[in-house]
């Protein structure tokens, strides 16, 4: 099993905001904040890609998938914007393809955690087919194709992603780095695997056949948090997600991430998400706009 599938799951568009805009120098494109992701990749031409007015931009091509995480002010313009910056400056017609994401499930949340601003994934066979038939798609959208858009800038969103998180030096972001190693790993993959069974850190040291301290000691330093701190908050991810995507009642809930009753478990959860799970469930619904402090963000 691969978590990072547990989270990339959940990254589904409805409705996605897919457009293929032409331009002509000079332009400078501001992406929305509103925006969990927004995806970019250039079909013809290319820009100068920066997250900041003080960063260093990177020049984005075609071929080239740029992922913006919301709020990153992130800004794509014709010419860079330091004299530092080695490339072209863009003197022809340059078009490109940008769609946005609203991320509301609580599990696919944890994935905006470890992404930097701006990613930039260099073009791959893989991707070059979906890219190519999104072109044509971002044109006209028939009645009943809006569908078929939404599956395939899943496809190209998800594909880029998956490749980011396979690149060598992107074990070192967060949580991900533990996944490949040798102690950290197979505890990580239990917890995923199943939330709901009665695990002590005794239980969890045993997955890695290590120490109790040893454990601790190597998930802290990799993860950032304690083993049973990240098992509370997977474990609410986990929660708030099915509250919002099913008719679980709040105690059956509370039994599939592991524990013994719904009292036990309200409180944990309203701990970390800042509201009980009935009132989670009645502000966040899995088709509501999910953020904020009304949606325990």
């Amino acid at each position: 099993m691969d978590p990072i599938d547990d989270l990339l799951r959940g990254v589904r568009a409805a409705g996605a905001d897919l457009s293929r805009t032409e331009l002509s120098p000079p332009w400078s494109l501001r992406f929305a904040d509103e925006a969990s992701l927004t995806l970019c990749a250039p079909l013809r031409g290319g820009g100068w890609l920066s997250v900041a007015d003080n960063a260093e931009p990177r020049w984005l091509r075609v071929g080239d998938t740029a992922i913006v995480r919301g709020h990153g002010k992130a800004v794509l313009t014709d010419r860079p914007r330091t004299t530092s910056s080695v490339g072209p400056s863009t003197t022809a017609h340059t078009v490109l393809l940008t769609g946005t994401y609203h991320v509301r499930s609580a599990v696919s949340r944890r994935l905006l955690d470890v992404l930097p601003p701006v990613l930039v994934v260099p073009d791959s066979d893989d991707c070059a087919v979906v890219r190519e038939f999104l072109e044509a798609q971002a044109a006209a959208c028939p009645p009943g194709r809006q569908v078929v858009r939404d599956r395939l800038v899943d496809w190209l969103m998800v594909c880029t992603l998956r490749e980011w998180f396979d690149q060598p030096e992107v074990a070192g972001s967060g949580w991900v780095r533990g996944f490949d190693d040798s102690v950290v790993g197979p505890v990580l993959r239990a917890m995923h695997a199943a939330p709901d069974k009665p695990w002590t850190l005794a239980t969890l040291a045993r997955e890695a056949r290590v120490s109790r301290t040893t454990l601790v000691d190597r998930f802290g330093g990799l993860v950032g948090e304690p083993p049973l701190a990240y098992l509370t908050h997977w474990r609410m991810s986990v929660a708030a997600d099915l509250l919002t995507g099913s008719t679980m009642t709040v105690g059956a809930v509370a039994h599939e991430v592991g524990y013994a009753d719904a009292f036990g478990f309200s409180s944990a959860f309203k701990r970390i998400h800042g509201l009980s799970p009935t009132a989670y469930r009645r502000n966040c619904r899995a088709d509501a706009a999910c953020a904020g402090a009304a949606c325990g963000a």
